[in-house]
């Protein structure tokens, strides 16, 4: 296999290819839907990382449950990059299958956890910081793929994938948080800057 190029001067006038061939403008909804769902799968890689030096019970399973994520990711990206008529037999797809499986995984991670009965910020460990930071990318993933699919067709299953794994996001956000013996923060309206006590003459 010849080694692959890292550039090919092919996109220097602003559009890119996709599978089937085709060219499209880089700053087309469809380019914005699996780039965002790339940077995605650029941070679980930190939540990947923070992983390793925690210590709580159920990182080993995290790190395993990230790792599988990011290859559905990657197939999901590849399935974005290809027009829906130009898709192949036996090609990879998401399915209700994998949908179903990140149902079950929220359900067990809320089952190791306190039921949630307030809002709650980010922070206590970086774990939970980095999970945060994904879920919220997810969520933009989400909102542009779902643009996407107004004007294009693709497979009916990426949209709930996606929504799931923010849901899971933010369980394992608790997780790493709770397991790690670290408290939680909650969301206060009387907490804001009007209640932050200002040094004299500020």
């Amino acid at each position: 296999m010849a080694p692959m190029r890292l550039y090919t001067r092919t996109g220097d006038q602003g559009n890119t290819g996709l599978v089937d061939g085709s060219r499209i403008e880089k700053d087309h909804v469809r380019i914005a839907s699996y780039g965002t769902v790339d940077e995605l799968n650029s941070i679980l890689a930190l939540c990947i990382d923070s992983l390793k030096t925690n210590t709580f019970s159920l990182a080993p399973q995290c790190l395993q449950w990230i790792l599988a994520i990011q290859n559905d990711l990657f197939t999901i990206g590849s399935e974005l990059a290809t027009p829906y008529e130009a898709r192949w037999d036996g090609m990879t797809s998401i399915t209700l299958e994998d949908i179903t499986i990140l149902e079950k995984l929220i359900d067990f991670c809320q089952s190791q956890v306190p039921s949630l009965k307030e809002f709650v910020l980010p922070g206590g460990t970086l774990s939970n910081c980095y999970f945060h930071v994904a879920r919220t990318v997810c969520r933009r993933a989400e909102r542009t793929i779902i643009s996407l699919s107004k004007i294009e067709k693709i497979n009916a299953n990426i949209i709930p994938y996606i929504n799931r794994l923010s849901d899971l996001l933010f369980a394992l956000s608790r997780i790493a948080l709770i397991m790690s013996t670290q408290k939680e923060f909650y969301w206060s309206k009387l907490s804001g800057v009007r209640s932050l006590s200002l040094p004299e003459g500020f």
